[in-house]
This record gives structure tokens, sequence and C-alpha cells, in this order.
């Protein structure tokens, strides 16, 4: 009876599925190698996703290859509860490539752990609880981030006990009239919405939002998971509206596909022991993943490179009179058509071996490649666009 349970826990065992919340293409890759990657076939596909604009310097880039085999040989992780001098040089680097010097470093694992820490710091710091988001922002899905998140589908019940009140995109009048009741702890706000489909307000909207939450004691949180590292040609988004955000929250392109995640906080909120912590968060490797990263960005001028090939995307695609609005900046971009686009976008991925994004509108493509990305590689599917329209 006793080897018969064992038998039977073991067939259990070796038969469990994965929970199943993810629709899956039906390719698998095993390699991949700058903007491309390769399935267990060897076939070739044309990267323009970055798996979520995850892939900043590209798919196993030698650097970032050599820097984390070599540290994880000698330490892969210890907890917060020694000195790692690797979390000293990241926050200096990213100082220094962002410009953002009046800040401290939180290292964390992921965009959501970054969100949900930024929105409960600045609770902390102002005693207040309600927090202002906006339509059509993602900023994760775990507890507070979800429920500042612009998805019913995704808000548990024990998620909607957070106070929340979501405004129009670029409605600053709104804004102010929620802040006047003086509960708000944060304000926060995607500079360009990702998943909510690419838009972007004006610098008068962020300059008017920052000088509110300035005069009304809310926190103002811009969330650069996706937009950040580079991806827009400015090392941050909101950069370009001359801004100074009390939090930023970080991920994504942070690691090139390694975990991690941070924030930066403004010298003005003050630390104490315990109040923010993780096990995981700025281990040693993925210090080293975000260190290689921010390495290669500036060895190869990517952020330049960002530009030149956004700036060529732009002049192309008046080319295709079927793309009503290109929307983002830098290579954070959506191509805006007049119809659905799931089955365009499955032929990219299965006729021409290209991997694009959708979004939360059905008719917008995402264009989210390695920043390393080329203008023959763009050519390659300029040509698939124009075959298939």
């Amino acid at each position: 009876m006793k080897d018969y349970n064992l038998k039977q826990t073991f067939f259990n065992i070796i038969n469990m599925k994965l929970f199943n919340v993810y629709p899956l293409f039906n390719i698998t890759p095993i390699k991949g190698k700058d903007v491309y990657i390769y399935d267990e076939n060897n076939i070739e596909y044309l990267d323009l996703y970055g798996g979520h604009a995850v892939i900043s310097i590209g798919h196993s880039h030698p650097e970032y290859v050599e820097n984390i085999n070599r540290q994880v040989s000698k330490l892969g992780f210890y907890s917060n509860s020694i000195q790692n001098p690797l979390q000293v040089e990241l926050a200096d680097k990213i100082a220094e490539l962002s410009g953002c010097d009046d800040y401290q470093l939180f290292l964390c694992n992921s965009g959501a752990e970054a969100n949900e820490n930024a929105l409960k710091l600045a609770s902390f710091h102002n005693n207040k609880k309600k927090v202002i988001a906006f339509k059509n922002g993602f900023h994760g899905r775990t507890s507070a981030a979800v429920a500042v998140t612009d998805n019913s589908k995704i808000i548990a019940p024990i998620n909607a006990q957070q106070e929340v009140e979501l405004i129009t995109f670029g409605n600053l009048g709104a804004v102010e009239q929620v802040l006047r009741n003086n509960d708000v702890c944060a304000v926060i706000i995607e500079t360009i919405q990702g998943v909510g489909g690419l838009d972007e307000s004006t610098a008068e909207f962020y300059q008017g939002l920052s000088k509110l939450c300035k005069t009304h004691d809310a926190i103002l949180i811009a969330d650069e998971v996706q937009s950040g590292f580079g991806r827009t040609g400015d090392f941050f988004a909101f950069q370009k509206h001359h801004i100074e955000p009390d939090i930023i929250s970080m991920a994504k392109g942070m690691g090139n596909g390694f975990p991690i995640g941070g924030i930066l906080i403004h010298s003005k909120i003050k630390a104490s022991f315990g109040l923010l912590g993780t096990t995981f968060g700025g281990n040693h490797v993925a210090c080293v993943a975000s260190l290689s990263v921010l390495k290669v960005l500036e060895d190869e001028a990517l952020m330049d490179n960002v530009k030149v090939i956004s700036k060529y995307v732009l002049d192309n695609v008046k080319n295709i009179s079927k793309i009503k609005m290109i929307k983002g900046r830098g290579l954070m971009l959506g191509l805006e058509f007049d119809f659905p686009i799931a089955e365009l976008r499955k032929t990219l991925i299965h006729k021409h071996r290209i991997f694009t994004g959708s979004s939360k509108n059905p008719n917008l493509l995402r264009i989210l490649p390695p920043l390393t990305i080329q203008k023959k590689h763009m050519d390659v599917f300029f040509e698939a666009l124009k075959l298939e329209l």
C-alpha cells in the first residue's frame, strides 16, 4: 500500500499542469542573439517586441553574459543584511546616466513590486491613503498596483478596498478637484501609457500635475517601468517634459531579462530601518545584470540609436497608407490601424517570423524592440506590412 501511494504521488507530480492564465503562441524559443530569437527547429524570428519591452541591449549580449557568469560563479546571492557594494555602484551609475542625482535607490524584483513600494512609501510620507491614477493606465497585478490599474477584470475584491480615483488621462482640472480634498497620498502616472495604447499627454499637463502635487502635499510617482532605461531616447520618458517626480519606478529594460526592479526616491523622503524591505531585491547577480545594461547603453550609444531608428520608423510609416496614426516615442511605438490587428499580428509571427505586441487598444500594433535594432531590421518589418496590407 505504501509503495502504491509513493507511485501515485510520483505520477501526480510528473503530470502537474501549469496554471492556465497565458494565451500562448505555439512557438518555443530556445536561444536568442541580439534582435533575433530561435525556436527548437532553429527557425529565426525578428524580435520587435522584446518580451514586453524587457530586452534592452539585445538577447545574450556578450558582455552581459560574461559578467553574469563571472558573478554567479563567485556569489549569486546573499540577503540585504550585509554590505553589497554592487548596489552602491548601480545607484551611482543610474544617477550618472539619468541625471537624477538627488535621489536614493531602493531595489526590488519587478515593476509591480516597484510600484507597490512607491505607493506604500508615499502613504508613509504624508500619512494619507487615497491615490489618483489615470484611465487606461497599467501599473501591475499585485495589491495596490493593480488597484490603480484601469482593468476591472484583474482587480479582485481584496484589491478593490484601496481608495483610488481614476481620472481621464490629461484632465488637469479633474486632478485638481480631487486633490483639494487633501486626502491623496500619491498621483501615479505613466508618461507614455504602455498596455493602455501608447498615449502621451502634453508638457503643460505633466508640469501642471507636478505643481499640483507640490501644492497639495501629494507624492508624484512616475511609472517608468516600460519607458525607462533609454527606451524613448531619454533615460526616462518624463525628462522631455522637464519635471522632477518624487518617486520613479523602474524594471523591464533595467535587467535585460534578469528580474530586477527599483524605485528612485527623492531626497526629501527620509528612510528608516525596516520601512521597506525585500529578500531577493538588489542581489549580486541582479545588480551585475543592470550594471551590464548601463555599460552597454553607454558604450554603444544606444539612446542615440533609439532616436535615429525612431525617426527612420516615422519617416517610413508615412508610405504605408493603412496606418492611421503612430503613437509613442523612441522605440516605444504603436501603429494604429482602422481595424483590429489580431490577425495581422498572427500573420506577422507565423508567416513573416516577426514578433510584435498588442495593447488595450485592439487596433494598435506595439513595437518595442531591443534598443540595438538597426534600419535593415525595420526594413524587413516594413516590407512584411506592405505585403499584408
